[in-house]
Parts: C-alpha cells; structure tokens; sequence
C-alpha cells in the first residue's frame, strides 16, 4: 500500500487573527513526516493573513471567495493521497498526530476493507460556558445519530474517495453537508481527539440563536431548499 502522504487545506478570509493558532499544531506533524504540504487558500484577504501564510512557509493558492470553491481549489493544488480540510479558525489537538497516524496504520494492516475511508475529529468551542458544552453535547448526538460532521470538526478523506464522490461543489453555503453526505456511512469514522473552533460567531450572535440558525439551515437543505436561498436566509 502507499504510504500516506498528507495535505492540509484551509480556506481563509481576514484570519489573521486565528490563522497562526490553526497552522502551530501541524508543526509536528510535519516534522513527523505525516503533513507533506500546507496549503492555504485564500479568498480576498485585506489583513495581514498573506503575511502569516508565507511566514510559516505554507502554499498560498487564491480562489473567488466561499468555502466550498476554496476548498475544491486546494485540493486540486494537493500532492498527498490523503486530505485534510481545517477550517481557519480550529485548533486540532496534540493528540491528532497520534490518532491519525494509528488510522492509518490500522488501514495498512486491512482492519478496513479498503483505503478509500475519511474520518472527522470531535468538536469543541474554545469557550467556558455552560452554552458551548451544551452545543457540544448536540453535535456529539448529531454525529453518533447521523454520522454527520460540519467542516468545523475537520474533515480527513481519502484523495481517492474525495474524487470518486465528486469532491467539494461550489456552493454558497452546506458544501461541507453535501460532502459527508456523499461519502457511506461505513467509510466515515469519528476520532476523539478534538477539533477546537473559535466561539467568535456565537459570541456575536448568541449561542441559542447561532445554534437554532444552523438548525434551521441544515433542515431546510434536507429538505431540498437551494442552498443559493438558505445562504440569502441565512445573511
């Protein structure tokens, strides 16, 4: 089997300010030999996020502004046969480098039946509050009911999975829904180390209505609402 070589993408915008955070874990990674290649790619940045990027020594690649199109555009850009997409503004744990490494061991050793598998990490709020473990405990129950991660756990798959399953379509909103969707159930697994995101958007808006908003979002892209609609809904 091929041994695994692995590209991170992580699509920004005006991330200065959590960016440096996102990329200090896969440091030992790559010492490791597990990341191959770092690459960020950035839809329209006005601050200092470009200057971060070439700071760390990781590949900048520019593409129109949404996540989905940024994302597809990095993994096109990507060398490895596995990909891991890390939103801006989440933390993987130390333990990550570990976890993944057993993953992909366990593969190699045929406790799979093939390769072609994906995998998503646990989410977290970097937040003290009694709201963000509530919002943890609701994602941890969506996920073990639905085997359904958002992009803010992390997402690691397969190049050949991502490819065969159509990787990431330009959407303005859900890219990250309609991509899990797509990939079996069989072939996802949930690791326990945790991805930590910024609590900046709940903050903003509220936890309950930050919460009850990405509720409503998900439930009217199952049932079949355009996502050009849901993102003018959701502003």
């Amino acid at each position: 089997m091929m041994r695994a070589m692995l590209s991170v993408v992580i699509p920004t915008l005006n991330a200065e300010e959590t960016l440096t955070r996102t990329l200090a874990p896969l440091v030992p990674a790559a010492v490791r030999g597990l990341v191959q290649e770092v690459i960020v790619v950035d839809g329209g940045s006005s601050d200092r996020t470009l200057e971060i990027v070439e700071a760390a020594g990781a590949k900048l690649v520019t593409a129109p502004k949404g996540r989905g199109t940024q994302m597809a555009a990095g993994a096109k850009a990507a060398r490895g046969n596995w990909l891991l997409f890390l939103h801006g503004d989440t933390v993987l744990e130390p333990g990550w480098v570990a976890e993944v490494e057993k993953f992909f061991e366990q593969i190699e050793s045929g406790r799979f039946r093939d390769h072609e598998m994906a995998g998503a990490f646990r989410f977290a709020l970097d937040d003290f509050s009694g709201w963000a473990r509530a919002i943890e405990r609701m994602v941890a129950l969506r996920c073990a009911l639905m085997r359904l991660p958002y992009g803010d756990q992390g997402l690691l798959v397969n190049r050949r999975l991502y490819d065969r399953v159509g990787g990431f379509r330009e959407m303005p909103l859900m890219e990250d829904v309609d991509l899990v969707r797509r990939i079996p159930r069989r072939r996802l697994i949930m690791f326990r180390t945790l991805a930590v995101t910024s609590p900046a958007r709940y903050l903003k808006e509220g936890f309950f209505a930050r919460s009850m908003r990405n509720l409503f979002c998900l439930t009217l892209y199952y049932l079949r609402v355009p996502p050009k609609l849901i993102a003018k809904m959701y502003g």
